[in-house]
């Protein structure tokens, strides 16, 4: 490209957090009608509107690096299509079958869907201060996504940090009678959540949820199924309550080691394979709750997988994860300074157990005539 053409298109970029112009009219948006994005994205901590990503979008594909560098540099958890151009997050956290997470691609005019002709980058996000504590990462991290949210809260440590940095309405779902249900009363109240929402699932309604759940997500085994279920109902009730966004806590067990099996590892070694392994994994959860946060027109926002707080969790010694016999210690130390110890350390069931969701397909499966075998009642649901 000469250099005439590329400083025409940078002058024609919309300011953003250091993209600017010099007076001259803006690059022309309308020549990119089939402009879209799913979910956000920030630039070093500054939240983009949607006509500066389209503006940057525009740029790129006229040729401007600049612009593309800027793409490239930003956090969040988006999906974009403009033009020719797609763009995807650094996790992944926005679904698609066609742009890989943290890529930038780009696609012949003619091609559709399955046509991707070139990568034209990696999403790398870019903080001016790459040194934050994990507790400044995460505050960041929530901070970016209060907007439009409600918090997924079941009383434990993930979620309790989540609600209390956020100052959010709060939603927290189980069947009458359940461990979620009462402790999360009880950590909200001692948090001083102004607005949580306790909401019981009638018991008939698992089975609308199960059958809701199965055709969307990736693995139909009883914990994911489960898992999907209790999904299910918090984004039931965030999408009915003019909410588009869901802050959840997935991504805290599998960075600060907050599974059972953590406290079974013998050296740091141990640990960090254990971490690497979960982390890996976390895709496939991903794609489950966004597939069913979709089907209820919202989306699952984590604040657990910010770039800033994977930086951060990084940085910490392996054999730091669990101490004293406690799992998830760094997570527990940043929320002992936001709640009361009984709160930041309290063990908490996992979401299936603690709303009662995994206990109630077990009642539905032997009902159903499947006394020993609850996956065999998941495969006659299918």
């Amino acid at each position: 490209m000469q250099n005439g053409t590329h400083n025409e298109i940078t002058c024609n970029v919309i300011t953003c957090n250091g993209i600017t112009r010099n007076g001259s009219a803006p690059a022309d948006l309308s020549d990119f009608p089939d402009f879209s994005i799913r979910g956000w994205m920030e630039h070093d901590g500054v939240i983009l509107s949607d006509e500066e990503i389209k503006a940057l979008f525009v740029a790129a594909g006229k040729g401007n690096r600049e612009a593309l560098t800027k793409i490239c540099e930003c956090g969040g958890e988006f999906l974009v299509h403009c033009g020719d151009i797609r763009a995807r997050d650094l996790m992944g956290l926005m679904q698609s079958d066609i742009v890989p997470p943290a890529r930038v691609v780009g696609y012949s005019s003619d091609s559709g869907d399955c046509g991707a002709v070139a990568e034209l980058g990696t999403i790398n996000p870019v903080h001016a201060d790459e040194d934050l504590s994990l507790e400044e990462a995460i505050t960041a991290a929530v901070a970016l996504r209060r907007k439009d949210s409600v918090v997924a809260f079941s009383g434990g440590v993930d979620s309790a940090l989540l609600a209390k940095l956020a100052d959010r309405p709060c939603v927290t779902v189980g069947l009458a009678g359940s461990h979620d249900l009462m402790h999360a009363r009880e950590a909200a109240e001692s948090i001083g959540l102004q607005d949580a929402n306790f909401i019981e699932i009638p018991r008939e309604d698992v089975k609308k949820a199960l059958r809701a759940v199965i055709p969307v997500i990736p693995v139909k085994t009883p914990v994911e199924v489960s898992i999907a279920a209790t999904m299910y109902f918090v984004t039931k009730w965030a999408g009915e309550n003019g909410y588009g966004r869901v802050v959840a806590g997935q991504g805290a067990d599998e960075l600060f080691g907050g599974y059972a099996r953590y406290r079974e590892c013998e050296s740091a070694e141990a640990v960090a394979d254990t971490l690497k392994k979960d982390f890996d994994g976390l895709y496939m959860q991903i794609r489950r709750d966004q597939s069913v946060a979709a089907d209820n027109g919202v989306y699952i926002s984590c604040p657990y997988l910010d770039s800033r707080v994977l930086r951060a969790s990084r940085a910490i010694d392996p054999s730091e994860m669990v101490r004293g016999g406690i799992a998830k210690y760094p997570l527990r130390a940043v929320a002992s300074h936001n709640m009361d110890d009984e709160f930041a350390f309290y063990g908490k069931k996992a979401m299936q157990y603690g709303s009662g969701i995994m206990k109630e397909i077990q009642k539905l499966a032997r009902e159903n005539g499947y006394k020993k075998s609850v996956q065999r009642y998941i495969d006659y649901l299918i």
